[in-house]
């Protein structure tokens, strides 16, 4: 790209003659002529290294690092949405047989990919990873769903993987959420919620720059308070009256917020060592099972005493007005009146090294698993296989096909890596 004679080169110029003047030099002697082109030649290709040098420098910075630094830098997305932020969740019109093909009782909805929750447009990878964003003890989050219907003719539930959970709203603080919703009298209910509670939630204020746990604790119960609403609207207008329960897990920077409202349950699985050290697959760990969420049956004397005050009755059976057995939930329009209610209870606390997974289940899930033996469960499998997707197909199988639960039976299962 320019040239190496020595009558054209800035260097050679320099050595033919001195600053400031005009008069050339005298040729020098034939016996220094060859040493000198030489030199020339040396230093001209030096001039060329330095030349390249600064324009591959110049190019790589037009490129912000150059390919292989950039792919390093990007955040990672995982699975089919590589190229788009994605949500996940049941599609109620594909089921596949579980983790061994061999044609199991227990069979899942494959996860769908979609940019817009209300559409599920691409199969995608059964589990997803987050990084949380702050600090160094919370690296990632492994997720996956199974569900089986049991012995009920159709499939009510409905559940959301969402691993990165800031829609359009993205910040500083990454945001996962996940949720089980058990419908009953229906679908409809269980379906509309996976498809617009987050966002109402996200709409609400919940935090997306620094964590701030009253403002995502008001941001959940504000967005509970909306969907029921709309849902509500929803169901007059077609004429229909599902239900659904509720239970939800966001993971916001090192935090953990849960809410639910009804029987569904949240279940924490903590190391018992003083310091938390060893994985979940260690033999050696030891893990108690703390139920994060409180259950809202119309026979609880608290549930009770709010439903006699908003003017219901709890029958005999321990049932509001005699047909409904939770005492809070969305939808069902028809016992609104007379004491169900959708708020929830919200709960947060800060994920340490001792907290190593959290399962979340429907009432047949723990129907037929009490909480220490679906983590004790768990923690075998995760020691066998490592796979949050393997373990939680394993769980809803054990539920369906040897502890025979005949109620809708759905898991998700939250797998912290530190």
């Amino acid at each position: 790209f320019f040239s190496l004679r020595p009558s054209r080169s800035p260097a050679t110029a320099a050595l033919r003659r001195p600053a400031g003047s005009r008069t050339p030099l005298p040729p020098p002697p034939p016996q220094c002529a060859g040493e000198i082109d030489k030199r020339l030649l040396e230093l001209g290709s030096c001039i060329v290294q330095v030349v390249m040098a600064h324009q591959k420098r110049e190019a790589t910075s037009d490129n912000g690092g150059g390919d292989e630094e950039w792919a390093s830098k990007r955040p990672k997305v995982v699975g089919a949405a590589a190229e788009k932020e994605h949500i996940l969740t049941s599609d109620a019109s594909h089921e596949t047989n579980g983790d061994e093909a061999q044609g199991g009782d227990a069979s899942r909805k494959e996860n769908t990919v979609s940019t817009n929750p209300c559409v599920s447009d691409e199969k995608a990878a059964t589990n997803s990873n987050v990084s949380s964003g702050h600090g160094v003890i919370l690296t990632s989050v492994e997720a996956d769903a199974a569900e089986d219907k049991g012995c009920r003719h159709t499939m009510e539930d409905a559940w959301v993987l969402l691993p990165d959970a800031s829609m359009e709203s993205p910040g500083n603080l990454r945001c996962a959420h996940f949720a089980i919703y058990d419908g009953h009298g229906g679908r409809l209910a269980a379906e509309y919620a996976q498809k617009h509670l987050h966002q109402n939630v996200i709409a609400a204020g919940l935090p997306r720059e620094l964590m701030d746990v009253k403002a995502a604790k008001k941001a959940i119960i504000e967005g509970f308070r909306r969907t029921d609403e709309c849902l509500l609207q929803e169901s007059t207008k077609g004429n229909w009256q599902d239900g659904a329960t509720a239970v939800c897990v966001w993971v916001l920077g090192q935090t953990v917020v849960v809410a639910n409202a009804g029987d569904a349950k949240a279940v924490l699985a903590r190391s018992t060592s003083a310091d938390g050290e060893g994985a979940v697959d260690d033999a050696k760990s030891q893990l108690k099972a703390i139920v994060l969420t409180r259950e809202h049956k119309a026979i609880f004397p608290q549930e009770r005493a709010r439903i006699q005050k908003a003017g219901g009755s709890v029958g005999p059976n321990g049932r509001l007005q005699g047909r409904i057995e939770v005492s809070r939930a969305l939808g069902d329009r028809q016992f609104k009146k007379v004491g169900l209610i959708a708020t929830p209870d919200v709960h947060s606390f800060e994920v340490t090294r001792k907290d190593h997974f959290i399962i979340l289940g429907c009432d047949g899930l723990w129907g037929v698993f009490g909480p220490g033996d679906a983590v004790e469960f768990v923690q075998n499998q995760l020691k066998e296989t490592s796979s949050a997707t393997l373990a939680v197909r394993r769980l809803v199988k054990e539920a369906v096909r040897e502890r025979r639960c005949k109620d809708n039976c759905t898991a998700v299962l939250i797998v912290f890596k530190h």
